[in-house]
Parts: structure tokens; C-alpha cells; sequence
């Protein structure tokens, strides 16, 4: 049986996952890099291993297994998701109040507004991945951070390199990273110069008991919101609507009733929750989880999206159903759990539900333009549909 990890038709999950949750839970799974580690596939290994205080994101030490080959993000010691308790703990601390559900909501009729301009914008055929889903998410990290969109083609750019998985351009990717770390330093310098009230202004005044961000966190901060404040909702916004469009019931009945948005919006993170797998962990002390016993310094990698297909918590994973979560709140690990929950999570999710009702009021015909075998889907650390045509 092969250690690789590759997903089924149509950007499913793997279809090697039942046979891993079965029987091997934590089976060594081959990396882009060509390392084997680990795989959690099971959702309470997963949830126990992203809470456990000796669960590590420290993976800089010569030697240790990279999930891809070469220098890449995992380097970066100044970068939030690399960090450990105590400088994790003030680091978010110092950041969590641009970050509410409060903050997010603040900014609903505007995502809301651009997404029906962008569809008025738009012919009957048209990519749904690049006219509509990369245009909203990145436009709108811009309007938030208060960064010009005539740099949103930079943006775009420097985030595809870094986010390769290939071993081919080892040396592009981590070119395409210094680029925008220097690029972001620039835009950090110039809030500075020229102070206003966006998320760079608010991030450069925040402060916990008289501490603020070191400027190697700020620049990283600002790299880490452009690349996941778009890339990863784009790819929900497309991956969801591939789903919605391959069960046209489901889709007719979000047409019928647009409030459906936010349960759907949920069922469309479970099924493909962004990343497809969380970043390794490295165990720091002996260890036991739910499937066995981890050995002090073994680096692991609990996988999100087999977790959110585990049947011992959600009754018929594989199936696709947008009232799956209409009756309380999600448990799905979409956006992580423990320390390093995704902190954007309440503006993605806007965006997200925004982005369905949007199609759904203002597109209700929507259909694939080709066949959902025809569809080309990229080989990053973020899996989505590279384009999708549609017609409406």
C-alpha cells in the first residue's frame, strides 16, 4: 500500500484514509519533500494532538523532516504559526482584538457589497476560481489591511511560489517568500510614515501591557493575513461551489432560500476545509493520544481533512449535506484547534457565506461549463480547482 497521500476524483479526500482510520491510525505517510512521518488521520488524534502543550511547531533543527524540500515558511522563526507558548501566547494576545467576530462582522456589507459588483461585473460564462473567488478574497484583504489593489497581481504571484509543493522550484518558492517579506516590510514603513486607521495600523499600535510587536512579527503578520486572506477562502469559495453545482438539489435549495448560506458555508469547510492538512508537529515529551503512544521528539502530521471525515463523529462523511450543522454549532476542526486556531477565521467565514449568497441571489442558473472530470486542480499546499469555468 502506498505511503503517499493523494486525493480521490475531484478533490475528495484520499481514498487511502478509511482504510488508515481503520487499522493504522498513525501509518508514516510520504511528504512532498520524500520524508515519511506519522499521519493522524482519526479526529480525536488530530484534536488531541493541535491541543496538547507538547505539541511543537518548532521544526528548525537540522535534521527534522520538512514537508517540502529545501528553506520554505517552517524556517521563519518570526512567523506566528512557528512559535510556541510563551512567545505564541503574547504574540496573539498582542493581535486578537483585530481579529473578533465583532471586527469580521463589521465588515459583511462591504464583502457582501463586492461580491454582487464583481457578479454584475461578470458575462454568463465566466472562471469562478479566478473572476469572482481570487478577485473577492484579495481585493478584500487589501480593503481591510488597507494596502492599494495595484498590488493584488504581486500578491497573487508571490503567494503561488511560496505555496508549491514542487521539488523543482526549491529555489523560486523561497525567493518568491523573501520577496514578499521585503515587500510587506516596505508597506509596514510606509502606515508608519503615513498613519490611518487600517489593520497595519491598528497591528503597528497593538499592544499587551505596554508590549507591542517586534517588526520581524509585524512584517510577518501582514505576509501571513495577504497570503491566507485569500488564497484559502478563494479556494473555499470555488471548492464549495463545485460541490453545490455537483449536487444540484442542494444548490436549488440554497437558490430557493439564500439564508441557507451560513449552514452551507459550514458543510463546504467540513468537506474541504482549508488546508487540507494542518502543519507537522514535533512531540517535545512522551506523549499519549486516543490511537497510541508518541515518542518525545517524533514529528507528526495531524491531517484536518481526515479528521472532518471521520465517521465516529459525523454520520456519513462522504456524503455532502448543507444541513449537516443547521441544528447547533460546527465541530469541525476546519480552522484548527488549541493554540494555533486560525485567528482570521470569523473574516473567512463572512467571506465565505457572503460568497454563496451572492452566486446564489444574483446567479441562480449557475452551472459547470465542462465536464467535473475536466477540471485541473493545483498541486500546492492549498488544493482547489485551478480554474472553473461555469456558465449561468
Amino acid at each position: 500500500m502506498s505511503a503517499e497521500i493523494v486525493p480521490g476524483p475531484l478533490g475528495t479526500p484520499c481514498p487511502d484514509f478509511v482504510r488508515r482510520r481503520e487499522s493504522a491510525p498513525l501509518d508514516p505517510a510520504l511528504l512532498p519533500s520524500g520524508d515519511l512521518v506519522p499521519l493522524a488521520v482519526r479526529y480525536a488524534d488530530v484534536r488531541a494532538l493541535l491541543g496538547s502543550p507538547v505539541s511543537s511547531r518548532n521544526l528548525r533543527s537540522p535534521g527534522l523532516p520538512r514537508l517540502v524540500s529545501g528553506r520554505s515558511i517552517d524556517d521563519d522563526p518570526d512567523s506566528l504559526i512557528n512559535q510556541d507558548p510563551p512567545e505564541h501566547t503574547r504574540y496573539r494576545r498582542i493581535m486578537f482584538g483585530a481579529f473578533t467576530p465583532q471586527q469580521a462582522e463589521r465588515w459583511r456589507p462591504q464583502v457582501a457589497e463586492l461580491a454582487e459588483e464583481l457578479l454584475d461585473g461578470l458575462g454568463p460564462r465566466f472562471d469562478l476560481m479566478r473572476d469572482f473567488g481570487i478577485q473577492l478574497t484579495i481585493r478584500m484583504i487589501c480593503r481591510v489591511l488597507g494596502v492599494s489593489e495595484e498590488h493584488r497581481e504581486r500578491f497573487i504571484e508571490y503567494t503561488a511560489l511560496f505555496l508549491s509543493t514542487s521539488t523543482a522550484s526549491q529555489e523560486s518558492r523561497m525567493r518568491g517568500y523573501q520577496e514578499f517579506i521585503a515587500f510587506c516590510a516596505e508597506l509596514v514603513a510606509r502606515h508608519r510614515a503615513e498613519p490611518g486607521d487600517d489593520l497595519i495600523d491598528q497591528l503597528i499600535q497593538a499592544r499587551d501591557e505596554g508590549d507591542r510587536l517586534t517588526e520581524g512579527e509585524l512584517v510577518n503578520t501582514v505576509q501571513a493575513l495577504i497570503a491566507a486572506g485569500y488564497e484559502t477562502t478563494a479556494s473555499m469559495i470555488s471548492k464549495g461551489m463545485l460541490r453545490l453545482l455537483t449536487h444540484p438539489d442542494q444548490w436549488a435549495e440554497l437558490v430557493a432560500d439564500p439564508k441557507l448560506a451560513a449552514a452551507a458555508a459550514e458543510e463546504v469547510l467540513r468537506y474541504d476545509g482549508p488546508p487540507a492538512s494542518a502543519f507537522m508537529r514535533r512531540v517535545t515529551a512522551d506523549v499519549e493520544i486516543p490511537s497510541g503512544r508518541l515518542a518525545a521528539g517524533a514529528v507528526v502530521l495531524p491531517h484536518i481533512n481526515a479528521a472532518n471525515h471521520d465517521p465516529e463523529v459525523f454520520a456519513e462523511p462522504e456524503r455532502f449535506d448543507i444541513h449537516r450543522f443547521g441544528a447547533g454549532p460546527p465541530h469541525h476542526l476546519a480552522f484548527g484547534y488549541g493554540a494555533h486556531r486560525c485567528l482570521a477565521a470569523a473574516l473567512a467565514r463572512v467571506e465565505l457565506v457572503e460568497a454563496l449568497r451572492a452566486l446564489a441571489t444574483k446567479r441562480p442558473g449557475l452551472r459547470l461549463a465542462v465536464a467535473p472530470e475536466e477540471i485541473r486542480w493545483t498541486d500546492g499546499l492549498v488544493h482547489a480547482p485551478l480554474t472553473l469555468p461555469v456558465d449561468s
